[in-house]
């Protein structure tokens, strides 16, 4: 289990202006979202082959994230689709009930955290069964802007997940 610093009164108040959907919206009423989406025009973002180029066995990662040059709020309050890897923070059982979901796999455990605004905070009230930290999924749930920070990395977004299945 990961230890967290997350002021989850204040996440949960960021997503309490937003209504939930039922199921059935999921179909197909929701905004794809790519990972360069998240980032403000004109803002650097990391290249993939520098993604791989990081010393495995040196210490703290977390403290090597990159600095975050702010975020795009065009998204608040919307439901989205976005694709990436889990790196688990809570369980119910064997399923994940809050996580980060990260652009690549390896991020936030092997490799330095991305800049917080590629980096969202997931919560989801039915547990899902992952098969580990290299499965791909599309989230789909009501998104926004939210400062949290964890002991892995501070995290510039967050989505409540309706619906989580592999990619």
């Amino acid at each position: 289990m990961v230890t967290r610093n997350i002021d989850r009164r204040a996440l949960m108040a960021a997503f309490s202006a937003f209504t939930v959907a039922p199921s059935s919206v999921f179909a197909s009423d929701y905004i794809d979202l790519n990972w360069t989406d998240l980032i403000p025009e004109g803002q650097p973002a990391i290249p993939p082959f520098i993604q791989g180029l990081i010393q495995h066995d040196s210490p703290s990662l977390s403290t090597r994230q990159p600095a975050s040059h702010g975020v795009r709020t065009d998204w608040n309050g919307e439901t989205v689709r976005l694709p990436g890897y889990i790196v688990p923070i809570d369980y119910s059982g064997t399923g994940v009930t809050a996580f980060i979901l990260v652009p690549f796999v390896g991020a936030c455990v092997h490799v330095p955290p991305p800049p917080a605004n590629q980096l969202v905070f997931v919560t989801t009230n039915k547990p899902y069964e992952n098969s580990g930290l290299f499965e791909a999924v599309n989230v789909i749930g009501m998104f926004g802007t939210a400062s949290t920070s964890t002991q892995l990395a501070d995290i510039a977004y967050a989505l409540s997940a309706d619906h989580i299945e592999p990619f």
